[in-house]
C-alpha cells in the first residue's frame, strides 16, 4: 500500500525528470559525422566479388543490358570490373585504383590498356548514369564533407536519419552536396539526392531488396536515377560472396586482359 509520502516523492520526481530527461534523450541522437561514420562502415567490407546485370534506359525509352563481374578489395580502394555479356562488349574491363583516383581501361578489340586522365573518374561508365567515381569507395565522403544531421524521418514505412554532406571545395568533392536517408536501425543508406553546381538534385541513388548475405546488409538492387537526363540504370546483384580473396597480382593492368 502506498504511503502519503511516497506519492508525494513520486510528483516531485516529475519536474525532475521534464528538466534533466530530455538533454539526455537529445543527447541519444547522433550527429552528423557518427552517421556518416555509421554508414561508411556497414557499407564497408574487406574484399567481395558479384555477378550482376546491368539495365540503361535512355532517355527515348529503349533499354541496353549487360552482364558483368566485379571483385573489389581493400575495403573498396581497389575495384575491376569485366563485361560478360553481350558478345560485342564480353571481355571489357576497368580497374580502379587509389579510391578511383587512377583509372585504367581495356577494350578487346583493339588489345589495348590504355590509363585515364584524373578527370576522367567523373565521366559514365559505358553510357550508365554511374560515374567511376560513384563505383569507387565512399571512404573519402568523411574527408570531403562535412556532415550534418536534419533529424528523424519516415520512408517506405522506416525510421530514417536525413543526413546532408555539405563538399569541402579544397577536397575537391565528387558532388557540392548529397542528401542521404539513412535507415536507424542498421544505418543502411536507402536513397541518397547527388547535387549539381546550381543547387538542382541532379540524379539519385535507390537501394533496395536489402537482404543479409554472409552476415551483412547488401543492396540487390541498386537504381541510379539522373532527374535532369531522363535516364536511368539498375544494377541487380545475381550473385555476391564477402568470403573471397584476391590472388596476388589480381588488381593489375595486366589482368584486365584476362
Amino acid at each position: 500500500m502506498r504511503t502519503n509520502s511516497n506519492i508525494r516523492i513520486q510528483l516531485a520526481l516529475i519536474p525532475f525528470l521534464s528538466v534533466f530527461g530530455y538533454p539526455i534523450l537529445k543527447a541519444q541522437t547522433p550527429s552528423g559525422a557518427e552517421i556518416l561514420e555509421n554508414m561508411t562502415s556497414v557499407r564497408t567490407v574487406e574484399n567481395s566479388k558479384g555477378v550482376m546485370t546491368q539495365t540503361i534506359q535512355t532517355s527515348t525509352g529503349q533499354h541496353r543490358m549487360f552482364e558483368l563481374e566485379s571483385y573489389s578489395a581493400n575495403e573498396g580502394e581497389k575495384t575491376l570490373m569485366r563485361y560478360i555479356r553481350p558478345a560485342s562488349i564480353k571481355g571489357q574491363a576497368f580497374l580502379m585504383l587509389n579510391n578511383a583516383n587512377d583509372i585504367w581501361t581495356y577494350f578487346p578489340r583493339s588489345n589495348r590498356v590504355r590509363k585515364l586522365a584524373s578527370h576522367a573518374k567523373k565521366q559514365n561508365v559505358q553510357g550508365s548514369d554511374f560515374t567511376y567515381e560513384d563505383m569507387g569507395s565512399g571512404d573519402e565522403w568523411r574527408e570531403k564533407f562535412v556532415a550534418t544531421n536534419l533529424g528523424s524521418a519516415n520512408h517506405l514505412d522506416q525510421r530514417v536519419w536525413e543526413l546532408q554532406l555539405d563538399g569541402i571545395p579544397d577536397k575537391e568533392p565528387p558532388y557540392p552536396k548529397i542528401r542521404v536517408l539513412v535507415r536507424q536501425k542498421d544505418y543502411y543508406p536507402l536513397q541518397l539526392d547527388y547535387y549539381d553546381d546550381d543547387g538542382e538534385v541532379l540524379k539519385s541513388l535507390y537501394l533496395e531488396d536489402i537482404r543479409e548475405i554472409e552476415g551483412i546488409p547488401t543492396a540487390m538492387i541498386m537504381t541510379m536515377r539522373n532527374h535532369q537526363d531522363r535516364t536511368e540504370t539498375m544494377m541487380e546483384m545475381q550473385s555476391v560472396t564477402y568470403q573471397w580473396e584476391p590472388p596476388a597480382g589480381f588488381f593489375s593492368e595486366r589482368n584486365l586482359k584476362q
